[in-house]
């Protein structure tokens, strides 16, 4: 059973797995709307890559520079959505799916000496890392939509640059600090 349109509240499993998907695709996506627009194509890509639908009867087209604008930001926010898409991978090898992963011996690890401790440690922190992973790529994908929605004739919030333009310095931020910490 589908949740009202307007609903708001937490995302069901499903949902954020749909959602979750459509944020990996934004980069594609963004990178697609770009080459479209830079091609001439500029229907294409407000339609089919940018997902923006018809517009309303007597509203204007896009331009240019918005395409491109909304293409290129739709590529920052499809890195963003693919960080975390790796993190959420290394999440579930690492965490959900450890005895199958490490075949180390377990005596320093969490949960250890035995496999199943530390099997149960590691599953017990991963479940909220994937949990959390999910909503923000949901979080993702639906900022993405308001972003967009001058191109589908719609009025932007206000809030929606800004969170986009702070989403994209966290992300750069996050990959900072994890090249860093490498050996």
């Amino acid at each position: 059973m589908r949740r009202p349109a307007g609903s708001s509240g937490p995302p069901r499993l499903a949902e954020a797995a749909r959602h979750a998907g459509l944020a990996v695709t934004l980069f594609p996506a963004g990178a697609l709307a770009l080459c479209s627009t830079l091609t001439g194509h500029r229907e294409a890509a407000r339609r089919r890559w940018l997902r923006a639908g018809p517009l309303p009867l007597g509203a204007r087209s896009p331009g240019v520079a918005r395409l491109v604008f909304h293409g290129a930001l739709t590529i920052l926010l499809g890195v963003v959505a693919l960080l975390l898409a790796g993190a959420l991978a290394l999440a579930v090898a690492r965490g959900l799916l450890y005895g199958f992963v490490d075949r180390t011996p377990h005596v320093n690890d969490w949960g250890g000496p035995s496999l199943a401790g530390a099997w149960l440690a590691h599953f017990a922190v991963s479940v909220p890392c994937v949990a959390l992973a999910l909503v923000i790529l949901t979080g993702l994908t639906r900022l993405n939509r308001h972003t967009t929605a001058p191109l589908r004739g719609e009025r932007r919030p206000a809030w929606a640059l800004p969170t986009a333009a702070l989403a994209c310095v966290l992300g750069l931020l996050f990959v900072i600090a994890f090249v860093h910490q490498l050996p």
